[in-house]
């Protein structure tokens, strides 16, 4: 594992929505998914699933990511409800026509994921980038709700590593902000490596499959036998 898990707070959580910091850093983080590939690894990790009839993806954003994973996933999976979960409704008019132009539905569900997650009605929940975000007691309490709402759980996270510490301190070469300068370190930091979060579902009864994904990936994913 190379080090041990470190949670501290990141810049973009503290800034509102319209700050033009955390507008130039939402930016980087399309850059940065691009880099980390990290939409056809969840594609790819969603692709053998059967097709859901909604599919929520937490800590979403402004969605444009779960937009990448829609268009290619949609040949596929036609008429697909996506669920934008997130703190702030910040999905634009432009990411909402991309998913209609695909056939699927967005709509955003704005709260505390915690206040969110009783009421969600999606077969599938998938995570990008922000599991790290949370220390295992709410870690373990996300999973037990999402075990009991959901037949597939899949999250794309940051690998918690030397080579992906050493990455993330080069995302100047990005051009990116301070913002993400500053929450591209703190991230590799507080995410997983080894089985970590293997260790926290909650119902054995699953199948897991946790490790690392080229270049600088860690995935998680829990599924029922009939998917």
């Amino acid at each position: 594992m190379g080090f041990s898990r470190v949670l501290e707070p990141e810049l973009l959580d503290e800034l509102a929505a319209d700050d033009p910091r955390a507008r130039a850093s939402r930016r980087d983080l399309a850059r940065i998914n691009f880099v980390m590939r990290q939409t056809g690894i969840m594609a790819a990790l969603l692709r053998p699933l059967a097709p859901p009839r909604r599919l929520a993806d937490l800590g979403s954003g402004d969605g444009r990511f779960l937009l990448g994973v829609a268009r290619r996933l949609a040949p596929r999976w036609p008429g697909v409800t996506a669920l934008v979960v997130d703190r702030q409704n910040i999905v634009s008019p432009e990411t909402r026509a991309g998913f209609a132009a695909l056939g699927w539905t967005c709509q955003t569900i704005a709260g505390d994921i915690f206040d969110v997650m009783p009421q969600l009605d999606a077969e599938i929940i998938t995570v990008n980038l922000f599991l790290h975000h949370l220390d295992d007691v709410a870690l373990a309490r996300l999973m037990a709700l999402a075990a009991v709402k959901a037949r597939a759980f899949i999250a794309c996270e940051p690998r918690r590593s030397p080579l992906a510490l050493l990455a993330s301190r080069m995302v100047f070469a990005l051009a990116c902000n301070d913002v993400t300068r500053h929450d591209a370190v703190a991230s590799v930091r507080a995410s997983f490596a080894g089985r970590e979060l293997s260790r926290l579902w909650p119902d054995k009864g699953w199948r897991l499959q946790e490790g690392p994904a080229f270049p600088f990936s860690h995935v998680f994913s829990a599924r029922r036998d009939a998917v």
